[in-house]
C-alpha cells in the first residue's frame, strides 16, 4: 500500500490513467470520490485541505455507502444495479487499508475491554472503549460493525445483579416479589437460608 500522505495524489493519478485507457468505471468512481473529498474540504465555516486520514474517513464513507446500496438493489430485485455498486465499492478498496475481518474485530474489543478493566460496567464503558478502538479501526472496519460488537460483548461481560438478602428474624418467613414484571422469582428466607421458587 502506498504511504498515506500520497493517496490523494494517487487518486488524481489513477483517475487520469483510468480515463485514458478509458476504464468508464474506475474513472467515475474515483471522479466520485474526488468530489466527496471536495466537497468535505468546503463543509464548514472555514474551507480546509484535508489530512490523509481525513481521506480514509471520506473513502470508508463512500465504500459504505455502496456496500449499503448494494444490500438495497438486492432486497429489490434489482441484481444488475447492485452488482455496480459493489464493483465501485470494490474500486474504493484498494485506496483503503486491508479491512478487518469479524474475528479481528471481536479481539480487537476484547482487548480494548481487558485493557480498561471495564467488563462488569456494561453499557456506561461504551464511550470509553470506542475512544480506545477508533484510532485502531480507522478505514479498516465500519463504525457499526465496531459499535455493535462493543455492545455485544459489555452486556455479555457485565456482572449479574443479585437480590439482596433480608436480614434474618427468628420465627419469621417473609415473602416478597420483586417488581416490575413477575418473571423474576420470589424469595423465601428462614433461618438465614434463602431459596428461589418461581
Amino acid at each position: 500500500m502506498v504511504h498515506m500522505s500520497e493517496l490523494k495524489d494517487r487518486l488524481r493519478a489513477d483517475l487520469t490513467d483510468a480515463i485514458k485507457a478509458r476504464e468508464s468505471l474506475k474513472s467515475s468512481t474515483i471522479r466520485m470520490v474526488l468530489t466527496a473529498i471536495t466537497n468535505a474540504e468546503v463543509a464548514g465555516k472555514e474551507s480546509k485541505e484535508l489530512t490523509d486520514e481525513d481521506v480514509l474517513t471520506v473513502l470508508a464513507q463512500e465504500a459504505k455507502k455502496r456496500r449499503e446500496a448494494a444490500a438495497a438493489f438486492d432486497d429489490a430485485g434489482r441484481t444488475e444495479a447492485a452488482d455496480k455498486e459493489r464493483m465501485e465499492a470494490a474500486v474504493i478498496a484498494d485506496y483503503l487499508p486491508e479491512q478487518l475481518s469479524p474475528e479481528e474485530i471481536s479481539a480487537l474489543v476484547t482487548e480494548a475491554i481487558a485493557e480498561l478493566g471495564v467488563a462488569g460496567e456494561g453499557m456506561k464503558a461504551m464511550g470509553r472503549v470506542m475512544g480506545v478502538l477508533n484510532p485502531k479501526v480507522k478505514g479498516r472496519a465500519d463504525g457499526g460493525a465496531v459499535a455493535a460488537e462493543v455492545k455485544r460483548l459489555l452486556s455479555k461481560a457485565q456482572r449479574p445483579r443479585f437480590l439482596p438478602l433480608l436480614p434474618r428474624r427468628p420465627g419469621l418467613l417473609p415473602s416478597w416479589r420483586q417488581h416490575p414484571g413477575p418473571c423474576l422469582p420470589t424469595v423465601e428466607v428462614a433461618a438465614g437460608r434463602y431459596r428461589s421458587a418461581s
